[in-house]
């Protein structure tokens, strides 16, 4: 009677926050899918995602009292979901989660019931988007493009796909399509 945890991944700028949002606003009740919050250690105000900002004393608080289900580093960041979302998949509900490529294996290994869902835009027009943002130099975003092109490689069987290269109503509704397709649903 677990829920169904929707693991999405995808490149910095490929739309994983705005997409999170647009299906937030749109899931209904009935659907029994709520949305985690990341713990991060970057400032509240830095960048779109809505997160819970932490310093990194309160994050290895949190690490050592075992209060995060996954946590992991990456770009000189610390981020953490929530133990609440076993509670939340426990009592039936589906759970979408902003995750990282890299620990993909590990939540894999620890949720039997994970659907990882590859969230994609042409390189052209996320090379666009890193560059709007401003957060990095042309090196780094460079980087980051090769670094997302060696990871598709790695991707598991059983991955799914939403292409983020239209507009954002299509890419929420194509992720919403994957949600109401794959999600567990209560009997009425």
């Amino acid at each position: 009677m677990s829920g169904t945890l929707f693991y999405l991944i995808g490149a910095s700028g490929s739309g994983k926050d705005s997409l999170l949002q647009g299906c937030r606003a749109r899931l209904e009740s009935e659907s029994h899918t709520l949305t985690a919050h990341r713990f991060i250690t970057r400032a509240a105000g830095a960048g779109g995602e809505n997160h819970v900002h932490l310093t990194e004393t309160e994050f290895a608080q949190r690490v050592k009292g075992g209060l995060f289900a996954m946590h992991w580093a990456s770009h000189n960041h610390l981020y953490g979901i929530s133990r609440e979302i076993d509670s939340w998949l426990d009592a039936g509900f589906n759970v979408l989660v902003n995750g990282s490529r890299e620990y993909l294996p590990r939540a894999l290994a620890r949720y039997d019931e994970l659907i990882p869902v590859m969230i994609e835009v042409k390189p052209e027009l996320l090379r666009e988007r890193l560059i709007r943002r401003g957060r990095e130099s042309s090196a780094e975003i460079e980087q980051r493009l090769l670094r997302h092109q060696q990871l598709l490689h790695q991707l598991p069987e059983g991955t799914l796909f939403v292409d983020n290269s239209g507009t954002l109503e299509q890419g929420i509704e194509s992720l919403m399509q994957i949600i109401n397709h794959n999600c567990w649903q209560p009997t009425p």
